[in-house]
């Protein structure tokens, strides 16, 4: 198998990072397959107003592709997907992109995988899913969602042709996407409801844009680029990882967040809905500068009352009816349904849905055993919450190189139920003394309280152990 057939599910970041790393290998004998018109992923469908990323723009960016031409220290969403259009021509792996192609079956037939798309089977000898966690809008659970006169829409389905100037809208949900979005709907809408169910901790966003000389320094002063991104990478892995790890920075992130919460919002009563009672970090920490500016204004107000119904005309509370003719929910994603709706079926009939009815879990986040040359792309247990998620796509982008050798001497292979094992036991044990294990509820874990998201270590631990040799770990079948 010198040029095994590869399918990669999904064009986003994971995606077109491993389409690029097959490309500069010589291996062309890929398909991407994207259900979208548009390569993107994420950046391409959450393109609310003020979308963009709480990771500095020259650590969120591929450690091979340096772009000197970022605007800003934190990114906006446009600017982010004209990165990745950046890469697939850059590297010329559009071709290889079939849009407007979901997969929705694969099978492992003992030697290969069928992939079902649109009517059509196919066969590759690798399946590489790069579909990612926050991919599928969660609505929540409210009576009467149906009955509503008015506009109403996930923020990951923006609709930008509902003008929203001099309406009345309502938010429900008060995330990071929400963070984002609140102040621009804020600028426009006539009174805004915010409904908010639990409080955020909340750190300030130094954002700034990079002038001209800036730009033409990261550019072409060398080293430059290379210095700013380790600097903020090391900042990330020093100071923001312990604090999740209940370790020297925890109070110092705690009295950060206060006292951005006490400059911002002088009102006293207000200050105390917003003020969690929780551990930092427990839930994901919100990095913004204009979110509670925005709650202070007096066409906007925070409703922490429970939400009873929708009725046709507004959104019930137990205190009563607030009318509005909009509703935008910034309610997350179905972050721990991974690969759905997707139906996954290993060498032993069993499918993936069904491994994982405890919650998914995977080898390093990367290969489940029963699924031979099956690999996951910020799979189980590699998302994070202090640094940047491109690099642990490139470390499994690295990990799954490295397997593919392995795996045209030796047929299909599996990593080992041991290894799994293992793998389970070390997971859990670092897992215990992290903040997220604490009694509020976020988008890592299950309904059961597992967290099958995050990863619980620091990510230089993880890129040493995605880049140890494959083969002890894996079987062949």
């Amino acid at each position: 198998m010198s040029r095994p057939r590869v399918a990669i599910i999904g064009a986003g970041f994971g995606g077109l990072c491993m389409a690029i790393r097959l490309e500069r290998a010589g291996i062309r004998s890929y398909t991407v397959f994207e259900k979208a018109d548009r390569l993107g992923g994420t950046w391409r469908d959450n393109s609310y107003p003020g979308a963009g990323c709480d990771i500095p723009s020259h650590l969120y960016s591929y450690s091979f592709e340096r772009y000197g031409s970022w605007t800003r220290r934190y990114p906006e969403q446009p600017e982010i997907l004209e990165y990745l259009e950046h890469c697939a021509d850059k590297y010329d792996v559009r071709r290889k992109i079939r849009f407007g192609t979901e997969v929705r079956r694969a099978v492992f037939d003992g030697s290969r995988w069928q992939l079902t798309s649109g009517g059509r089977t196919e066969e590759f000898d690798v399946v590489v899913m790069g579909v990612g966690q926050l991919n599928r809008p969660r609505l929540p659970d409210i009576p009467g969602m149906s009955d509503f006169e008015g506009v109403s829409f996930h923020s990951a389905r923006w609709d930008h042709g509902h003008d929203l100037t001099g309406r009345r809208v309502a938010v429900i949900g008060n995330g990071s996407s929400a963070a984002q979005l609140i102040p621009r709907v804020a600028e426009q809408a006539g009174h805004l409801y915010v409904f908010q169910r639990t409080p955020n901790w909340v750190i300030p966003k130094p954002d700034a844009a990079f002038g001209p000389r800036t730009r033409v320094a990261f550019r072409f002063v060398p080293g430059l680029q290379r210095a700013y991104r380790e600097w903020i990478y090391r900042y990330a892995e020093t100071t923001l990882y312990p604090a999740l790890a209940q370790g020297w920075s925890t109070e110092l992130l705690r009295k950060r967040a206060l006292r951005h919460l006490h400059d911002q919002v002088p009102d006293p009563a207000l200050r105390a809905k917003l003020t969690p009672d929780y551990p930092p970090g427990c839930k994901r920490v919100v990095i913004d500068s204009a979110f509670y500016p925005a709650l202070t204004r007096p066409d906007v107000d925070v409703v922490t009352d429970k939400i009873v119904r929708v009725t046709p005309k507004g959104v019930e509370t137990t205190e009563g009816l607030c009318e509005v003719d909009t509703i935008v929910y910034a309610t997350g994603f179905k972050s721990t349904e991974f690969l759905a709706p997707m139906e996954i079926t290993g060498r032993d009939g069993l499918t993936l849905e069904e491994r994982w009815r405890g919650g998914a879990e995977a080898y390093l986040g990367i290969s489940v055993p029963g699924f031979p040359n099956l690999f996951l792309l910020y799979g189980p247990n590699t998302n994070l919450g202090h640094n940047s998620i491109v690099f642990m796509i490139e470390c499994q982008v690295r990990h799954i190189m490295a397997c593919l050798p392995y795996l045209s001497d030796h047929g299909p292979i599996e990593v080992r139920p041991e290894v799994m094992e293992a793998w389970r036991r070390q997971l859990d044990a670092s897992m215990a003394r992290m903040v997220w294990g604490g009694g509020c509820q976020s988008w890592y874990k299950t309904a059961e309280g597992r967290v099958t998201n995050n990863w619980p270590g620091p990510t230089t631990l993880y890129r040493k152990l995605t880049a140890r040799p494959p083969a002890p770990a894996y079987r062949p079948v």
